[in-house]
């Protein structure tokens, strides 16, 4: 009887998985469209942070299975659903876009998954949306904007002219920067966006210059970020209407605009969580290892999608398996990972809550375009709409 026990729970446990020699983890990222240039560097950090674990999250082998959201809403709920239901995935991660994000959150959730959002950031699952199963590894979209605001109050900027793409994102940018920035905002234009997204920008560019504006803020992420430095290059502007972006200029679009000689974006300024030059070992050892791995600085695209890999796999380590929910759920809350940021914790509604700050675009001592920290400009930051969370 005790033999026939004993198989039949052997039976039961690997039936329900308690035997799991994996950890399944999907991660949607746009892997085809112009777009791709943004995927391919959070696929090419994702690959170094598993080879980074020796494939293990403690003993359980790491199996990365990758989703294409094709830059549209409906193919990223697609890729979605089919690595929860065909694949089974432990694990959804990635997710670049806010549009693509809101659209497959539910299948996720309601398949009692864990959601980890390694870019986007909209304010409707900050708030009124949290989910005690959704985490992020970047930020909520208001945040980095909301720095560049208070940036631009202390450096004395009066008026402000906005640009930025016509989704969740783009006006979760602009209410950011108006949320903080104290003074007049002479204009707004907020652009077509999607796969057949406004590459000319002449007209809003001729606007903005007319407006009198003493600074022009934008938002425009992947191609199209190089398509306006080009632009806004092109139209002299640098000395008459100084450039302050968010997710603009990077580690994507930087060695492109060297090669171009776009110089006008050489000492501009952004806001960010994450920048190659923070001092602790993890960063450290993600910035060479991404340099010599694959030619180029790592963009925060890439930082944050490396840290859903270490976060999962801390959680995993942790419990030591993939099916104790309640488990990997405090263990993920936790955050007991070397993350690239140093020290990093998250906030009631599984936010993190962490420093902004202000970087310029340099040349590094090779004479590469990247970007440095000049200061702090928030300390340990909640984001405005965990108020709204009703998770304790």
């Amino acid at each position: 009887m005790n033999k026939l026990l004993t198989a039949a729970l052997a039976a039961s446990f690997a039936a329900t998985g308690a035997f799991a020699e994996s950890v399944k983890i999907g991660f949607v990222t746009t892997l085809t469209t112009p777009a791709a240039v943004i995927g391919k560097d959070m696929e090419n950090a994702v690959n170094l942070a598993v080879e980074h674990l020796g494939g293990k999250a403690g003993d359980l082998d790491i199996e990365v299975i990758f989703g294409d959201d094709q830059f549209a809403p409906e193919a990223g709920k697609q890729a979605t659903d089919k690595l929860v239901k065909q694949d089974d995935v432990d694990f959804v991660a990635g997710y670049i876009w806010s549009h693509v994000l809101l659209a497959s959150r539910k299948s996720v959730l309601d398949a009692g998954k864990f959601l980890i959002s390694a870019n986007a950031g909209p304010s409707q699952m900050a708030g009124k949306l949290c989910d005690p199963n959704f985490f992020s590894t970047s930020w909520q979209n208001d945040q980095t904007p909301m720095a560049l605001g208070e940036v631009l109050n202390q450096q004395g900027v009066k008026s402000l002219y906005l640009m930025a793409p016509n989704y969740a994102a783009g006006k979760d940018m602009t209410a950011g920067v108006e949320r903080t920035f104290k003074g007049e905002i002479a204009g707004k234009d907020l652009t077509k966006w999607g796969a057949d997204a406004q590459l000319d920008f002449s007209a809003e560019l001729a606007k903005a210059k007319a407006s009198g504006a003493d600074g022009l803020f934008v938002f425009y992420p992947g191609a199209a970020g190089g398509a306006f430095i080009k632009q806004y290059d092109q139209a002299g502007l640098k000395d008459t209407l100084p450039l302050y972006s968010v997710f603009t200029v990077d580690a994507l679009s930087l060695p492109k605009l060297q090669e171009a000689g776009f110089e006008a974006v050489l000492g501009s300024q952004t806001t960010q969580e994450w920048d190659p030059t923070l001092d602790n070992e993890a960063n450290k050892k993600f910035v060479t290892d991404f340099k010599a791995k694959f030619g180029t600085y790592p963009s925060y695209y890439a930082a944050q999608s490396y840290d859903s890999i270490m976060l999962i796999a801390s959680a995993v380590a942790k419990v030591g398996n993939v099916d104790d929910k309640d488990a990997l759920r405090a263990a993920l809350k936790a955050a007991e990972f070397n993350s690239v940021r140093g020290d990093f914790k998250f906030g009631k509604n599984n936010i993190p809550v962490q420093d902004f700050y202000l970087r310029e675009v340099v040349a590094d001592a090779d004479g590469t375009w990247t970007t440095k920290v000049v200061s702090t400009v928030f300390e340990d930051h909640v984001d405005s709409f965990a108020a709204e969370c009703s998770m304790e």
